[in-house]
């Protein structure tokens, strides 16, 4: 397909100019298009299609000729990919459009190309035939994902580099996870935000304020892969079921620091959280709220303590609570060079990470702690920190930082204290 030809179908040329749905170059085999809902994924899977039948971009080596289109059920792939508002048929100009056979279940192109439906509740019959392409539809909605899965990459084996795309809105599935993980997989994702201009304000607006800030929202309107590790302190779900939409009176409120060693690009970040305690009643009673995550990335020692102070003044917090384990005294003598008057503790890491987390996690098991929306980083190091030490990559300074503050605001705190009308057991 020429320039000109390109430029006289405006809704394949939008297709191109979204940054999120360009196929990415290279020689990868295996593409996953992870987006929030009405994103634009199944434009995407359906104008990949095209552009491998019709041999539409330069770059690609010849058209395939056999393609396999793979859904939750025929049902779906009929009325999803085949013959939804975006769907290969809606997306084809009229001289190039194939033609849906229902008997056989495919689609047929004016070239010969042929497209195949298949469910992916029935993976055996994957078994036989063989393709140069693949469009594989909401794999993470799948319940025979495995199966269907293996059967597929048997049957793609034709042509010079047979290559498949996945279109999914993410879920926990550790099938997506492996499929991310392999070396010739290449992933990009859009957000619901990004196609806002063929969406309905009003869609927007109620989505927005219901999940803006939450699990589901991330997952459902981010369109990021947010995946429990086994054996992890915490779990996305029961952070999730504590959330609060706005945080009650406060006792007390503190910003722990978790200081980084370097402060060069490539440093591990400045873990920086905000939280606060409703310190009524015996300590049994307190509930601790988790504010804000103010950490910062790649900060000189200035930077990360000004803004570090700079969260002090925005929640008027009581005190500064900074772990000195590798920066001594040049920690607080960095903090007070910016401000010398500030309430401030410096802590000592006397145990491992995971010990010193497993107390703040139990707090979060009995409902005591809580937290408000925009976490997401933070709540995403937390859900890979294990009995065994930190799943993720690099150092989980968000969740150091999260542990001084909870460690200062409820179990330090709660130690001395004395409820008169409570006896005590010495």
């Amino acid at each position: 397909m020429g320039e000109d030809e390109l430029l006289a179908l405006p809704y394949l040329f939008e297709f191109w100019a979204l940054d999120h749905q360009v196929p990415p170059e290279g020689m990868w085999r295996t593409w996953v298009i992870m987006g929030g809902r009405g994103a634009g994924k199944t434009r995407a899977g359906s104008e990949w299609v095209r552009s491998q039948v019709e041999g539409a971009r330069p770059a690609d080596r010849g058209a395939a000729r056999r393609v396999a289109l793979v859904g939750e059920t025929f049902d779906q792939v009929r009325a999803v990919m085949v013959f939804g508002d975006s769907g290969i048929l809606a997306c084809s100009p009229p001289d190039r459009s194939p033609v849906w056979e229902a008997s056989r279940r495919q689609l047929v192109w004016p070239n010969g190309a042929v497209a195949q439906a298949f469910s992916a509740s029935e993976p055996e019959a994957l078994r036989g035939p063989q393709f140069d392409a693949a469009w594989v539809d909401e794999l993470a909605k799948w319940k025979k994902a495995d199966d269907t899965w293996d059967m597929l990459q048997f049957a793609l084996r034709l042509g010079e580099h047979p290559r498949q795309v996945v279109t999914t809105t993410p879920r926990t599935m550790p099938l997506l996870r492996k499929i991310m993980d392999l070396p010739s997989t290449v992933g990009t994702h859009a957000t619901t935000e990004a196609n806002r201009a063929n969406l309905s304000d009003s869609f927007l607006e109620e989505v927005r304020a219901r999940y803006a800030g939450t699990r589901l929202g991330r997952q459902e309107l981010d369109g990021v892969l947010l995946m429990d590790v086994e054996g992890a302190l915490w779990s996305l779900a029961s952070i999730e079921s504590g959330r609060l939409e706005h945080a009650p009176q406060l006792s007390r409120i503190v910003v722990a620091v978790d200081p980084p060693v370097t402060g060069h690009k490539g440093s591990d970040a400045c873990g920086i959280v905000v939280a606060g305690v409703v310190a009524e009643g015996p300590p049994s009673e307190w509930l601790a709220v988790v504010l804000e995550d103010a950490s910062v990335t790649a900060a000189k020692p200035t930077d990360w303590a000004r803004a570090a102070l700079e969260a002090m003044e925005r929640y008027q917090a009581d005190r500064l609570v900074a772990e000195v384990n590798q920066g001594g005294d040049l920690v607080e003598a960095v903090i007070r060079q910016i401000d010398p008057l500030v309430s401030y503790r410096s802590v000592h890491a006397s145990k491992g990470k995971v010990a010193r987390a497993e107390p703040v996690a139990a707090l979060y098991e009995q409902g005591r702690v809580r937290h408000l929306r925009n976490l997401g980083k933070l709540e995403d190091q937390m859900c890979q920190m294990t009995t065994q030490g930190y799943q993720g990559s690099g150092s989980p300074d968000r969740v150091d930082a999260l542990v001084w503050a909870i460690h200062d605001l409820m179990i330090e705190a709660g130690k001395g204290f004395r409820n008169p009308q409570v006896r005590t057991l010495l």
